[in-house]
């Protein structure tokens, strides 16, 4: 695959995901969670709404309210490093993978710089432990990641035909 197929690739994912996250996010704040409550999914599961002015997790969430723009900003410089990667990524199934990642972290941006927060609504929990909230995005960064790892490993471990 060409470099600039694999960019195209990468590109494509990431818009998928990027335009999928919006959606249902626009789907769950303005339709689901009308008003604002626990849904109850799984037995594991809940749709809940929250919003993240952090990082991962929270993280920093006060020292970052003032300041959404910079933290925008810097995940921008991170999502364009991604696409850089991608395009010089050696399988397809790595440039995918960075594609996921990419998108996922586009669409909280797009959050983050539209509303100064991040907007969560998947909530699993364990008995009265409870996962910090998740969206769309964070599950297409997470499967990124993985599918990522995997296709490293298995490039690494395929030996070189002669």
């Amino acid at each position: 695959m060409t470099r600039f197929k694999q960019l195209t690739v990468a590109f494509l994912a990431g818009l998928c995901v990027l335009a999928t996250d919006q959606v249902v996010k626009l789907a769950v704040v303005e339709f689901v969670m009308q008003p604002p409550r626990e849904i109850p999914v799984l037995p594991f599961l809940n749709l809940i709404l929250a919003f993240n002015r952090g990082v991962s997790f929270g993280m920093f969430a006060d020292q970052l309210a003032d300041i959404p723009g910079i933290l925008g900003g810097v995940k921008i410089l991170i999502v364009l490093g991604l696409l850089i990667w991608a395009f010089l990524s050696k399988t397809a199934a790595e440039a995918v993978s960075l594609g996921l990642i990419a998108g996922g972290a586009a669409g909280n941006i797009v959050d983050r710089l539209r509303d100064g927060a991040v907007t969560d609504f998947i909530d699993m929990y364990a008995g009265s432990w409870h996962w910090p909230a998740f969206n769309f995005a964070d599950v297409a960064i997470f499967c990124g990641a993985v599918l990522l790892v995997l296709s490293t490993r298995s490039s690494k471990t395929a030996t070189p035909s002669r």
